[in-house]
Order: C-alpha cells, then sequence, then structure tokens
C-alpha cells in the first residue's frame, strides 16, 4: 500500500466529509513528479522545509492511487503540476506532465522559468498541450532575497502577454512573508486582472492566508478584481474560507488539495498569526529545524488523520456557515475547474481522454 489508511482516517471520513463531497471532482493543484527529475548541488532555501517531507516524489499513479485511498466513492480527476523548485529538471519533469496529458486524457500546467522568452513559453505550452502556466516564486533569480521576491520576478508581463494572448489559466502562489495582506502582492494581483483581462488567474492556496491575521484588508483592496478566481489547497482555516466566500461568491473558488503534500498526518493550529502543523512524533524525521512544525505526544498523535481530509472539513464548516446549496458545492468541487478548463482552446475536454498508450489506464474512478 502506498501510505497506511487507519481506522481513525475512515471515521474522520464516514463522520466528516462522506455526505458532503460530490460524486465528482476536479483537483486544480496536485504536484507530480520523479525523484530521477532531481538535479544535483545545493537548495535554495525560500521557504518551509516541511511539504518536501511527505514524499520524496509522486507519480501520476501514486496520485490516481491517492483518491483510490483517500476519498472513497468520488470520481477524482487531477490538474498535474510539477514540482517547481530549481533543483528539479524542469524540462524532464514538464515532460512528464506532457506526457500524462497526451497518453491519459489529464489537464496539467507548465511550470515555467522566468527567464522563458515569450515565444519559447509559447512553442512549449503548445507543443505539450498545457493549460496554462504554473510560475513559482523559488524560480525567481537567486540573488533575490525571498522576502523580497515580488510577482512580477518569476511572473514576467511578457509571460502574462502571451497568456492574456492565448487564453491560459495562471496558477499563481504570492510570494512575500506578509502573504495575502502585502500592499505589494495585492497591487500586482489587481494589475494582472485590469492589464491582462484573457488570463484565468486562480490564486493558490487563498494567497497563503494560512491564518486569520493574513487576510488584512485584502478582500476589500481586491473588491473590484472580479474575475480572479482562488484554490484553498493546503489551507485549514474555516474562518478564511468564510471570509474568502461571502467576498468572491462560491463561483470563484475552486477546489485542490496540492497533494502529496496533504497525505502528511497533521492537524493545524495558528498561534498569534503564525500557522504550526502539528504531527506524530518521528513521523517526518527531526523537525525541530522548521517552527511550522511541532510534534505532540504518541497519544495525541494517534487521533490526528490526514490533512487533506482536515482542509476539507474546513471548507465543510465554511460553506454551512454562509449557507452554501448543493450546486454551490458542486461548482467549488468541479463546476468552476471545468468552465475554466473548458475556455481554454488548448486543452482537451475533461471528462473526454484521448486515447491511451499501452498499459495506460484513465483517472481513477472509485
Amino acid at each position: 500500500m502506498l501510505f497506511p489508511v487507519l481506522d481513525i482516517d475512515r471515521r474522520f471520513f464516514a463522520e466528516r466529509l462522506a455526505g458532503f463531497l460530490p460524486d465528482r471532482i476536479i483537483d486544480f493543484h496536485t504536484h507530480v513528479w520523479l525523484k530521477a527529475f532531481g538535479l544535483p548541488g545545493p537548495r535554495i532555501a525560500r521557504g518551509p522545509t516541511w511539504p518536501a517531507r511527505v514524499a520524496n516524489e509522486n507519480s501520476v499513479d501514486d496520485l490516481l492511487e491517492t483518491y483510490r485511498l483517500m476519498l472513497p466513492g468520488c470520481a477524482a480527476t487531477p490538474l498535474l503540476l510539477g514540482w517547481p523548485e530549481r533543483e528539479v529538471d524542469q524540462e524532464r519533469a514538464n515532460g512528464y506532465i506532457s506526457a500524462a496529458i497526451q497518453q491519459r486524457g489529464l489537464p496539467g500546467l507548465i511550470v515555467t522559468l522566468p527567464e522563458w522568452p515569450a515565444a519559447e513559453l509559447e512553442r512549449r505550452v503548445k507543443a505539450g498541450g498545457f493549460a496554462g502556466l504554473k510560475p513559482y516564486l523559488n524560480l525567481a533569480p537567486a540573488h533575490i532575497p525571498a522576502a523580497e521576491i515580488t510577482i512580477f520576478d518569476f511572473l514576467p508581463h511578457h509571460h502574462l502577454e502571451a497568456a492574456d494572448a492565448r487564453g491560459w489559466i495562471v496558477l499563481l502562489h504570492i510570494p512575500r512573508p506578509s502573504r495575502l495582506r502585502d500592499p505589494l502582492n495585492l497591487a500586482q494581483m489587481r494589475e494582472i486582472e485590469r492589464r491582462y483581462p484573457n488570463v484565468k488567474l486562480v490564486i493558490a492556496h487563498i494567497g497563503r492566508a494560512y491564518c486569520p491575521e493574513d487576510i488584512g484588508d485584502a478582500f476589500a483592496v481586491l473588491a473590484d478584481a472580479g474575475r480572479m478566481c482562488f484554490d484553498f489547497s493546503a489551507n485549514t482555516n474555516p474562518y478564511v474560507m468564510t471570509r474568502l466566500l461571502r467576498a468572491v461568491g462560491p463561483r470563484r473558488v475552486i477546489f485542490g488539495s496540492d497533494l502529496p503534500v496533504v497525505r502528511m498526518r497533521m492537524r493545524r493550529i495558528c498561534e498569534n498569526g503564525f500557522y504550526v502543523n502539528l504531527t506524530p512524533p518521528g513521523l517526518y524525521g527531526d523537525v525541530s529545524d522548521d517552527p511550522h512544525m511541532r510534534e505532540v505526544s504518541q497519544a495525541e498523535g494517534e487521533q490526528l488523520s490526514f490533512f487533506l481530509y482536515e482542509e476539507l472539513f474546513a471548507f465543510r464548516q465554511a460553506a454551512e456557515a454562509v449557507g452554501l446549496t448543493a450546486g454551490d458545492v458542486q461548482d467549488v468541487f468541479c463546476g468552476n475547474a471545468e468552465r475554466l478548463l473548458a475556455r481554454v482552446a488548448n486543452f482537451r475536454k475533461v471528462g473526454n481522454p484521448g486515447p491511451l498508450a499501452p498499459g495506460v489506464k484513465h483517472a481513477h474512478r472509485a
């Protein structure tokens, strides 16, 4: 088995999620890569280390098996992303996703390097069958300190111009320590929406607002930005999700998991605006060097379930707090993503995969 599913997990799913989740799901934020794609040399440290502790690779087959294990009764289709680090051979990693797009009929985004000229970006997207772009802050030029990275350092204007001309999706993980409340982030998010109206902009992780203090006045500042969407991947805060739903409505909120990261066994707390992942002792090695990680007692650790379940239950609490209908929930988990993907000319319709290569299976349908 890829990872164990325990009685505590089965109870969590049955009691808190089984009656809430739709039968069909599009997961708008998943990472697939093979450890063979790693490059030698030191890692450029620009963020927490804990996401890399869950898995050193995640093949497409592993991802589909994860759905079978964790989401029984759900037909799940992933949007595939690579592992966006400089220490990964992005040529091979993007090629792996392109093969899955063309052989399995799964959607995917290309991990971009900001130094690519626009013509090179367009060639790669078209040849690979990608639905859009996955830029990432760690791919900004190495000389820029992590706290000073801006959106346009890793998502340059010439990439946005190409995305606007083609109507591509851009899944954006915003930088900077203040996250969603950072004034420069907010100004640049609004600039993207204003200058590039055909870009299908999706802000990952609700702008990394993992604690209430991360919101600030963001939703007031973004009130005139009527197109950008938000995924709530790797977010477990029902208050933040409630604020999001009240600000933008359910048609601009999209489910994403951040698999395989959310296979982690954990529960998240906030302390003075700082998030901490509580984990069983010893399960993820020595976590003393990461302030976002904290081990609990053995007894408490035995009561912890999956990060994904914590995320999904938090969204259920938010959905109930704002009175979402079953149709609204269906939009968040499937309809909104399906409409975005259907508007990208370079992409085949979800659920209508082309012919498979010998021995290749379709996305799991439980």
